[in-house]
């Protein structure tokens, strides 16, 4: 499980962007402030995103014009049960040839592809800027 400091998650998820090709679910978990719209953010770049990339905190979710697909960032944190998730076009967001990033997928209740890709940034004790990120899938 890799350590990294902002900078360092930054300078990954843009590497990894760059190496994602599409279709491809990923998701990010992680406390409050762990990074998750950081490393996304970064995710996108590195995939080729041009526009300004924000969080979808209140509109659930965002979509950009990657280089070679599009991507949906989704933001499931105010998500009152799995159910919302047919409201968003979910069954056409996951079944897109796009770039899927979601931030709280545990909000989805077992609705995520089973080969999607998760990430799992966490907090160090004592450290505020450094991250553990961890990777499955």
């Amino acid at each position: 499980m890799p350590t990294l400091t902002r900078d360092a998650l930054v300078a990954w998820g843009e590497a990894f962007g760059r190496e994602l090709r599409a279709p491809r679910v990923v998701t990010l978990s992680g406390d409050l402030g762990a990074g998750k719209t950081t490393l996304v953010q970064a995710i996108c770049r590195g995939f080729g995103v041009s526009d300004p990339v924000t969080s979808p905190t209140f509109a659930l979710v965002h979509e950009y014009a990657g280089g070679a697909a599009p991507v949906y960032h989704l933001d499931l944190y105010r998500l009152r049960d799995w159910r919302d998730l047919l409201q968003l076009g979910w069954g056409d967001i996951v079944d897109a040839h796009a770039l899927v990033l979601i931030e709280w997928p545990d909000r989805a209740d077992g609705e995520i592809p089973a080969d999607a890709l998760r990430l799992t940034l966490a907090h160090v004790p004592g450290h505020d800027d450094v991250r553990e990120l961890a990777i499955d899938g």
